[in-house]
């Protein structure tokens, strides 16, 4: 294995962590707006404090306009990587729709080599409409692209060389992407989902994880979204539907007592740039997991989580947007790792079956695939496409998940 973190240190049952969206909001109770380089300073330490409280996953959103500043998330994350230890580096999203296959497929395996292993990523299709024609995409063709465009990055990981040609993009011949993945072992693929029951779908068809980021709508929404995806899992052979692998958003802020926490985050809960001058705050934590109050309240809501949508193997909050200052966010970290996400780890394994599986790890999923055995490594030799000797440690591709929603194309 190409590094000793990422084989001596594992993290069973439920992975905790945090993911930004980025913003650059003004603090309302300041007015002060922090400058991009502020901001981008302030994530990578907010980063590496989720790595000091005991948290497991950091992950970043991709965003191409203002008031967001994380348009490449691989740079933010190597940053990141070459200054942690343990931290999982992931994604929240990488979007499918709009980025070449082929570069995904380069940045993520040169992300998964300097990071040693330490990263996953998920893929979505974002919430900002205006993306698709930025990028010479039609906002119409949207699912068909997030179903092409991974059918094209799941061979890219998983064949030495690859043939293909689908309708969004021009045909490769003899294509090899550089560098291979790390240990020969492709990086592990959430795919992110508000709203959308295909993308259920196709986490379900490729045995890949599944991220209901359930921090807008009601519990009931995602309920659906998940248990499709579990009937799904099965369906297509990966094992019965408590096999497959969930992850879930939430929102939360923190205070010693309730009555603190309250009137500490209404003001930026009112200016938020994703749901402020909406519903109040009140009827917000009603409706979706935002929790507001002390770090008991935290953790009696988010035990209760399992009931809603059953074992799971990831769960990330959202702590960090809004104009909250850098000393704040630092503070609800210091909540999440030293108060709540140690008895949440406990709740969670209470009673939990043992068909259930660990949150994937890359040293998991490394040891599944080839036992006691030895372990593969690229050595590209200089000639066309077909770079690469020996036998392929991988089972023949599956067939592209578009024929599961009756569209061709890929092949």
């Amino acid at each position: 294995m190409s590094d000793t973190n990422s084989t001596t240190t594992t993290w069973p049952g439920v992975q905790f962590g945090i993911f930004t969206v980025t913003d650059i909001t003004q603090d309302p109770t300041t007015g002060h707006t922090p400058s991009e380089r502020e901001r981008i300073a302030a994530t990578v330490e907010i980063a590496k404090h989720a790595e000091e409280v005991g948290l497991d996953v950091f992950a970043i959103g991709e965003h191409h306009n203002p008031p967001f500043w994380s348009s490449s998330p691989t740079t933010t994350l190597a940053y990141i990587a070459a200054q942690t230890e343990r931290l999982i580096l992931s994604t929240s999203t990488t979007l499918i729709t709009t980025n070449d296959p082929v570069k995904i497929a380069e940045d993520y395996a040169m992300l998964q080599h300097l990071s040693g292993g330490r990263m996953d990523l998920m893929l979505g299709r974002g919430n900002t409409g205006p993306v698709y024609p930025w990028f010479g995409k039609d906002i119409r063709q949207g699912v068909p692209l997030a179903i092409e465009n991974y059918a094209l990055l799941h061979k890219l990981w998983r064949e030495d060389v690859v043939d293909f040609e689908g309708k969004f993009r021009t045909p490769l011949q003899g294509f090899t992407s550089t560098p291979r993945p790390l240990d020969g072992v492709p990086p592990f693929v959430w795919h992110g989902s508000i709203r959308t029951p295909e993308i259920a779908e196709q986490a379900a068809y490729y045995g890949d994880g599944f991220f209901a980021n359930n921090i807008f709508w009601p519990a009931e929404h995602y309920q659906r979204l998940i248990g499709l995806y579990r009937q799904r899992w099965e369906h297509y052979g990966h094992g019965a539907p408590e096999t497959a692998i969930v992850g879930i958003g939430g929102q939360a802020f923190m205070a010693k007592n309730s009555q603190d926490a309250v009137a500490q985050f209404r003001p930026y809960f009112d200016n938020a740039p994703v749901y402020g001058h909406g519903p109040s705050m009140e009827d917000f934590t009603e409706m979706t997991p935002l929790t507001v109050g002390s770090p008991q309240q935290v953790i009696d809501r988010y035990a209760g989580m399992r009931d809603l949508f059953g074992d799971f193997q990831r769960q990330l909050f959202l702590v960090d947007h809004a104009g909250l200052p850098l000393k704040t966010v630092l503070e609800q970290l210091d909540f999440l790792g030293g108060e709540v996400v140690p008895v949440l780890r406990k709740e969670l394994a209470k009673d939990r079956p043992a068909i259930v599986p660990d949150a994937p790890t890359h040293a998991a999923r490394v040891a599944a695939t080839y036992g006691d055995g030895p372990v593969r490594e690229a050595r590209p030799r200089a000639n066309r496409g077909d770079n690469l000797s020996g036998p392929s440690p991988y089972q023949d591709t599956p067939a592209p998940v578009g024929a599961a929603f009756g569209l061709g194309g890929a092949r």
